[in-house]
C-alpha cells in the first residue's frame, strides 16, 4: 500500500482523539484517581478479569497461562456464573481468586495491576475509563464502545491518566495477518481501491422471550449498568444482549468488528467521507433488533484526488463462501511459519474474513491467522501464510515495559474501527447515506445521526454515567 495512506492513517488518529472531549469525576464509583504502581522486574502483574461467562473464560484461560501474570479476582454480576468459574479454576489446578459482584469495589483495591473487561459492550468504555482513573492498565475487548462519543472519551482517559489500553481485535497480533498487511504497503498487489470484510456466520432464531424475575444470584442493576432500565428477559440477558440496541451493536459490532479492523488497517485509513448502510432482520420473527443481514459502504476521499472503498457486509444463514474463506482447503495452502503446522481445516461453514482488491491482483485473509494472494490477469498464486500470535502477552509486556507504543492494537485504533461500525449502524437505523467529516468521525448537518453517535442527550443511567471533561 502507498505511504500517503499510512499517513493520512495517522492524521485521523490524531484528530480524532483531540476532538474529543476530556475526562471528569467518576459518576458513583468511591474511588479517586491514582496513578498505579509501579512494577519491578520480578513483579508478578495483579490482574482481575471482569465479565467471565463467555469471553471471558477466554480471558482466564489466556492470561493464566502467561508465568508473570496472576489473576487475582474475578468480578460479574451473576453469582452462579462466579461459582462455577471457581470450580472449573479448581479442576485445572489454578489458584482461587477474590471475587467481586460491584466493579467499583474491585477497582479500590490497590494491589490490582490491570483489568481485562469481557462483559456485555454498553459497559466497555465505563468501566475502561473507571479503570484507567483508578490507576490500573486495561485490556478491552472490541467494541471499545457502544457509541462512539464514548469511544473518545475512553481515548483521552488512557492518554491522561498514562495507562496501557490494549483493544481487543486480536488480530492485530497475528504473525500471518501482520505478513499480509506489509504485503499491501509494499504493494504486492498494485494500489488498493477497495477493501471487504465478511461477516457470514450462522445466527440461528432468538425466538420471543416474555418478562420475568431476574434469576437468583444475578444483580440485574448491575448488570444493566448505564443502560435504560428494562424488564428483565432471557433474550436481554446472556449473549442475546448482542441483539438490542440498548446493550449491543449486532453482529457487525460483534463478531463483525474484528473484520472492520483488518480492513481499515489494510487501507491505513480513519474516518470515511461517507457511509451508507442497508439490510434489515430478515427470516425470523423474534425479540431481535438489530439487523441480521448489512451491507455497508465506507467512501474515502484521499488528499491526492483519489478515492478507495472500504465495504462490510452481515450475513446470517444459508450463504456462499468468498475467496475460498471458510473453506478447509484455505488454511491448507497457507505457508506455515516457524514451528507451526499448516492448517488442515479453517472456519467450519461460516465465511469470516477480508478481500483486498488492488490493480495487481488481490490478497484473501482467512479469519484470524491465514492469508492467500492471487496475482495478475491470470490470478496466479502468490505469497501466502498462516500464524497466529498472542495478544495478551502483548499486552503483559507493554504493562511491564510502560511502552504504549508496543501495543499491536492500541485503544487510538481500537476507537475508530469501533467508531466505523456505529457509523454504519446509525446510517441504517436511520435509513440515509451519512457525509462524514474524516477528521472528526462526525456526521455532517445530520443532528440525527449524530444523537445516535451520542453526540447529544446521551441518556446515561445515573450513577452509571460516562464521564465528560477532563
Amino acid at each position: 500500500m502507498a505511504k500517503k495512506h499510512q499517513v493520512t492513517r495517522r492524521q485521523f488518529l490524531r484528530s480524532g482523539a483531540e476532538t474529543t472531549a476530556g475526562l471528569a469525576a467518576l459518576g458513583g464509583a468511591a474511588f479517586i484517581a491514582r496513578p498505579g504502581k509501579v512494577l519491578g522486574a520480578s513483579d508478578r502483574i495483579r490482574l482481575a478479569i471482569c465479565g467471565v461467562r463467555g469471553r471471558g473464560w477466554d480471558h482466564v484461560e489466556e492470561f493464566c497461562k502467561l508465568p508473570d501474570v496472576e489473576l487475582a479476582a474475578l468480578c460479574d454480576i451473576d453469582q452462579n456464573v462466579v461459582a462455577k468459574r471457581l470450580s472449573d479454576m479448581s479442576k485445572k489446578g489454578l489458584a482461587q481468586p477474590r471475587t467481586f459482584t460491584d466493579v467499583r469495589k474491585l477497582l479500590e483495591d490497590k494491589s490490582i495491576d490491570a483489568i481485562s473487561i469481557a462483559t456485555p459492550n454498553h459497559w466497555h468504555s465505563l468501566m475502561a475509563i473507571w479503570a484507567c482513573q483508578a490507576g490500573k492498565d486495561v485490556y478491552c475487548e472490541k467494541p471499545c464502545s457502544h457509541n462512539a462519543w464514548e469511544g473518545g472519551q475512553l481515548v483521552q482517559a488512557a492518554k491522561k491518566y498514562n495507562r496501557i489500553v490494549q483493544h481487543g481485535t486480536q488480530t492485530r497480533s497475528a504473525s500471518a495477518i501482520r505478513e499480509a498487511v506489509n504485503h499491501l504497503r509494499s504493494g504486492l498487489i498494485g494500489e488498493v481501491y477497495l477493501a471487504r470484510g465478511l461477516c457470514y456466520k450462522w445466527r440461528d432464531t432468538i425466538g420471543k422471550a416474555n418478562p420475568e424475575v431476574p434469576p437468583a444470584g444475578v444483580d440485574y442493576n448491575l448488570w444493566t449498568g448505564p443502560a435504560p432500565m428494562k424488564p428483565f428477559t432471557q433474550n436481554r440477558f446472556h449473549y442475546n444482549w448482542h441483539w438490542i440496541w440498548d446493550t449491543g451493536n449486532g453482529d457487525i459490532g460483534n463478531q463483525g468488528v474484528h473484520e472492520m479492523d483488518i480492513a481499515r488497517w489494510g487501507l491505513g485509513l480513519g474516518f470515511p467521507n461517507r457511509v451508507s448502510a442497508v439490510g434489515g432482520h430478515f427470516m425470523f420473527e423474534d425479540d431481535q433488533q438489530t439487523p441480521n443481514t448489512l451491507n455497508c459502504a465506507f467512501e474515502y476521499h484521499l488528499p491526492d484526488g483519489k478515492r478507495c472503498m472500504l465495504e462490510f457486509e452481515v450475513r446470517h444463514w444459508i450463504t456462499n463462501h468468498e475467496s475460498g474463506i471458510g473453506t478447509p482447503e484455505f488454511g491448507s495452502q497457507g505457508v506455515p511459519q516457524a514451528g507451526l503446522e499448516p492448517k488442515t481445516k479453517f472456519g467450519g461453514s461460516d465465511t469470516i474474513g477480508n478481500i483486498f482488491y488492488g490493480s495487481k491482483g488481490y490478497l484473501a485473509i482467512d479469519g484470524y491467522d491465514s492469508y492467500r494472494t492471487w496475482l495478475g490477469r491470470n490470478q496466479e498464486p502468490g505469497p501466502s501464510g498462516n500464524g497466529g500470535g498472542n495478544h495478551y502477552a502483548n499486552f503483559i509486556e507493554c504493562v511491564r515495559n510502560r511502552n504504549p507504543e508496543g501495543l499491536n492494537a492500541p485503544i487510538e485504533e481500537g476507537y475508530i474501527s469501533a467508531a466505523l461500525v456505529h457509523l454504519a449502524n446509525a446510517s441504517y437505523r436511520l435509513g440515509r447515506s451519512l457525509k462524514i467529516d474524516p477528521q472528526t468521525g462526525k456526521a455532517i448537518g445530520d443532528d440525527e445521526a449524530n444523537k445516535l453517535l451520542c453526540d447529544g442527550d446521551r441518556g446515561y443511567r445515573a450513577p452509571f454515567v460516562v464521564p465528560e471533561g477532563v
